[in-house]
């Protein structure tokens, strides 16, 4: 075990210190999974998770918005740009004995078993004038939103069993809650777009826009989200299909690109034109070799519409997207 002079090895440093500590957390670490902003990108949602690895008992991090990930000493190398994992040992181990200078201990609370909140319970409402005037602010209609299975909620309940054997139960409600559904019926995404802190709520993995291809037309563009799905088709390219992953961070899986390569003479990828859609869009073109395109406009496809209108980013986006599908 790397020690330093004195008797301090790395096993003395609790895990959970560590993250604590060079976070700057608010909260102390019990088991619970915790969001914070990224400490390694500038982003306006945070999407750093905190958690605990139940194979080893230990927090660990991923953060999105760099795609950075590991354990407590991968943090440390990553935050301070160090080079080794040694390196990062001795910094953690050096750092905890100065804070043991002026504080004569460090409790680590006992780690707790907590289960994440899970949608149980969700009631669909009649559509109203004001969902009419949030979707029709990008160009999606009624049709378009049935054809893809969007449905607005009056409510979602979720729920978690405590470590204490109780259950904890909240409700959420508001006028902006939309339901993503498959053609059989199942939820599978919440949508609440004026939610900043959490607009979606994933409940199962799923190619959004996938059921409804046809598989028939020459070209395919991955978009970021099922909402610029809807809005691209509303630029009437009649020989192009779309789907949207869970998300930018998510990558669609290999075999699956594979097989739609079989079906389209060519796909490209369309992500929001911010640093973190670029990184996106980059990994898709070195994974799988996608061409991908960057609409300087507004930050995503359904706000360039919203912004520009259907007939101006048509305009702007032929000759991208004529680039990206023919250039090899």
């Amino acid at each position: 075990m790397i020690s330093t002079k004195s008797a301090i090895t790395l096993d003395d440093v609790p895990n959970t210190w560590v993250f604590e500590h060079y976070l700057n957390l608010t909260e102390k670490l019990d088991g619970q999974q915790i969001k914070i902003y990224s400490v390694f990108k500038t982003e306006k949602t945070p999407s750093m998770i905190i958690y605990i690895d139940l194979a080893t008992m230990n927090y660990k991090f991923k953060d999105f918005s760099s795609g950075l990930q590991g354990d407590s000493i991968e943090l440390v190398e990553n935050l301070f740009n160090l080079n080794s994992r040694v390196l990062a040992i001795y910094k953690i181990i050096d750092d905890y004995k100065e804070y043991m200078r002026y504080n004569k201990s460090y409790t680590q609370t006992e780690i707790k078993s907590y289960d994440n909140y899970k949608v149980n319970d969700y009631t669909i409402r009649h559509w109203s004038n004001f969902d009419q005037t949030y979707w029709s602010q990008y160009h999606i209609g009624s049709k378009m939103l049935e054809a893809y299975n969007v449905s607005p909620l009056e409510y979602y309940k979720m729920s978690r069993n405590e470590p204490d054997g109780s259950v904890s139960e909240i409700t959420i409600t508001g006028l902006n809650l939309y339901g993503y559904f498959k053609n059989d019926g199942t939820l599978y995404k919440i949508y609440q777009p004026k939610n900043m802190k959490k607009k979606f709520l994933k409940l199962s993995n799923y190619i959004q826009g996938s059921q409804q291809l046809t598989l028939t037309q020459d070209y395919l563009i991955i978009t970021s989200s099922l909402k610029d799905v809807m809005a691209f088709n509303k630029l009437g390219f009649k020989n192009i299909e779309c789907i949207a992953p869970d998300s930018e961070n998510t990558m669609i899986k290999e075999s699956s690109i594979n097989k739609l390569k079989e079906k389209y003479k060519s796909i490209c990828v369309l992500f929001d034109n911010d640093e973190a859609g670029i990184n996106s869009m980059q990994k898709y073109k070195e994974r799988y070799g996608l061409n991908y395109i960057i609409l300087d406009m507004e930050k995503d496809i359904s706000d360039s519409i919203k912004v520009h209108g259907i007939q101006k980013v048509k305009e702007v986006l032929f000759p991208l997207l004529k680039k990206a599908i023919h250039e090899r």
